[in-house]
């Protein structure tokens, strides 16, 4: 993994013109995706196990059999160990086809930087667009404390949005000047110490501080600065996530007059939610035509865009793909400044880099919505051309997904989760209860052609997949598991080119779906686990002439495999796993099964 990481940002850079580093890249993903389904099904064990344990002798018989699998080479922990040796092999691999590309090493890279310390200044003329969201924090300023504590209002969103100076903007007006004794800014950073911070806010306002000052030291004239001061911190781009943290600086503010606030600007809910209960301030992308007006400024000379239409429309174009990311704009407008040729507008325009992806922290981030108490995602999220990645994940109340989702081209991970143990109060809250509610799709999910994976877990409501799977020409991997009223038999709409296809826990299950036919030629990787209501494995299973590896795992009623099993000769490892009489029957040399699969290369048969 070193090796690989030293050469990956030349070889994000180079991609766009190199075909091949293109395919490398990919199958370097194409790992990190087997390895994320080998820590699913560590996640899914984990969870089977919790809930066996919570539930006793109900599922004692599974109990026995898990545990086990501990100390028998063919259990669990054999199966999944293996699959990390797999990994690992296909890794060093590709390690070592690096070698062909010429990258360069960055092992101390200097792009790699930490942000730029803030300041508090910003001239009226810099914030665009953001009128609305200063008057409702000042409004949340100005508004009285219920009760001794110094609230918190956090300003939450994507990197890029202009969170700090929305914040900034706030701390220089004059209302909030004069209804303040003290005003401090803090820029906090990754690095969140109590010393540290308690420092800075010190030094703000006007202390002494030295580097050797203990923390006893520093704590005393702190509270002395502030005893009856009402004052107004910003904490500017907070990371923290241990509550610990945030107590012992809140504990060296109590001093503070009745009326004292803090503003926190952060990417994330969770901080937001450890700092304090408290206001959070949503911060969406700006209005297309703010965009326009901010990047035609950095741009152009005041004025001189009017010489020249043809960039303009040019610009509104590149504008469309910056989903309302204000630093984007902004960045690719000082990278046109004084050009004024087309090609050069239309080389931004046109460049490939809009089709890679794109990571979290990035200008143009993969989106990941936190929030525990939305029913309805809002239809605003569809203006996002080139969401990639859609993540919903800690939804206790979601019922509705945006009906516009067909607009979105760009999204590659679908991943909906509610793990349906609500009794299991020792288990974290984001594994429990994540979106009950949510009975279908919205129409559409066929305009996401670069959807590769879709997964549904414990959601216990959904009643169908959604329509339009069958245009998903990129859909690799499909996932079900604990979705108990799902019906997978009706209709013709379902995928065609699948590599990987997992369905699980699904205890109305009595056939598999007919529809996998059509991924014959592509579908390499088939898991069935824990089908109590299957009876009989298809005839057409044989049609399966891509499978390389199929796992059965505890569907007690199957007894055989269909005929013509020796058609399956890409098949290289076979996992049946306490499958009862099927499990008896495939016993190597001696069952009456053995001679259907006894060509397959690796063979694991654990009976009951």
């Amino acid at each position: 993994m070193s090796t690989i990481q030293a050469v990956l940002l030349d070889a994000e850079e180079k991609q766009v013109k190199n075909r091949g580093l293109t395919v490398w890249l990919e199958q370097l993903k194409d790992v990190f995706n087997d390895a994320v389904d080998v820590l699913d099904e560590f996640e899914c064990e984990a969870l089977r196990r919790q809930v066996v344990k919570t539930h006793g002798s109900a599922t004692e018989q599974v109990l026995d059999s898990v545990s086990n699998s501990s100390f028998n080479p063919l259990g669990f922990n054999y199966k999944m160990s293996h699959k990390i040796i797999g990994i690992r092999e296909r890794l060093e691999e590709i390690a070592k086809d690096r070698a062909q590309f010429h990258l360069v090493e960055h092992l101390d890279d200097k792009r790699i930087v930490q942000r730029e310390m803030t300041y508090s200044f910003v001239r009226d003329s810099d914030v665009i667009g953001r009128d609305e969201d200063k008057e409702k924090i000042i409004d949340l300023l100005m508004h009285p404390s219920k009760d001794g504590t110094v609230p918190v209002i956090s300003i939450v969103g994507i990197g890029g949005l202009g969170k700090t100076t929305l914040a900034q903007w706030v701390y220089n007006d004059e209302r909030v000047a004069k209804n303040f004794d003290s005003r401090i800014w803090v820029c906090v950073s990754e690095e969140f110490t109590v010393l540290k911070l308690a420092k800075e806010i010190l030094k703000s306002m006007g202390g002494e501080i030295s580097e050797n000052m203990s923390m006893d030291e520093v704590q005393v004239s702190l509270r002395s600065y502030l005893k009856e001061k009402r004052f107004f911190i910003v904490l500017d781009d907070v990371w923290n996530e241990d509550c610990n943290k945030w107590i012992g600086l809140k504990k060296l503010l109590i001093e503070g007059a009745k009326g004292s606030k803090i503003v926190v600007t952060t990417r994330s809910h969770k901080v937001a939610k450890v700092m304090a209960p408290g206001p959070i301030h949503d911060l969406i992308g700006l209005p297309e035509d703010d965009c326009l007006f901010l990047f035609l400024k950095w741009a152009f000379v005041e004025g001189e865009e009017k010489q020249y239409p043809k960039l303009v429309e040019i610009g509104k174009q590149i504008v469309k793909k910056c989903s309302g990311v204000p630093l984007a704009v902004r960045t690719l407008g000082s990278l046109l400044y004084s050009k004024t040729e087309e090609r050069d507008w239309i080389s931004i325009r046109d460049n490939e880099i809009w089709n890679l992806e794109q990571k979290e922290d990035d200008i143009l981030p993969a989106l990941r919505l936190r929030n525990t108490h939305i029913k309805k995602l809002p239809n605003s999220i569809c203006d996002l051309q080139n969401l990639e990645s859609l993540i919903l994940h800690g939804y206790d109340e979601l019922e509705e997904l945006p009906k516009d989702v067909r607009g979105r081209r760009k999204i590659d991970s679908i991943k909906l989760i509610q793990y349906g143990c609500d009794e299991l109060e020792e288990l974290p809250r984001d594994i429990r209860k994540m979106c009950p509610g949510l009975e279908s799709f919205p129409e559409g999910i066929q305009r996401l052609t670069a959807l590769r994976r879709l997964g549904f877990s414990y959601c216990e409501s959904l009643i169908s997949l959604p329509q339009g799977l069958k245009q998903l020409t990129a859909l690799e991997t499909l996932v079900i598991r604990s979705c108990e009223k799902i019906n997978l038999m009706e209709g013709e709409d379902y995928p065609t080119s699948l590599r990987s296809f997992r369905i699980g826990f699904s205890p109305k299950l009595m056939a598999l779906p007919h529809w996998l036919i059509q991924s014959a030629t592509t579908l390499q990787f088939l898991w069935i686990y824990d089908c109590e209501n299957l009876a009989a494995l298809p005839e057409w299973l044989p049609n399966l002439t891509s499978i390389q590896k199929l796992q059965i795992g505890v569907c007690r009623k199957l007894s055989s495999l269909p005929e013509g099993m020796g058609c399956l000769t890409a098949l290289r490892e076979l996992e049946i796993d306490n499958c009862g009489e099927l499990s008896t029957n495939c016993e190597r040399e001696v069952g009456v099964e053995w001679p259907k699969i006894k060509h397959i290369p690796q063979i694991h048969i654990k009976s009951n």
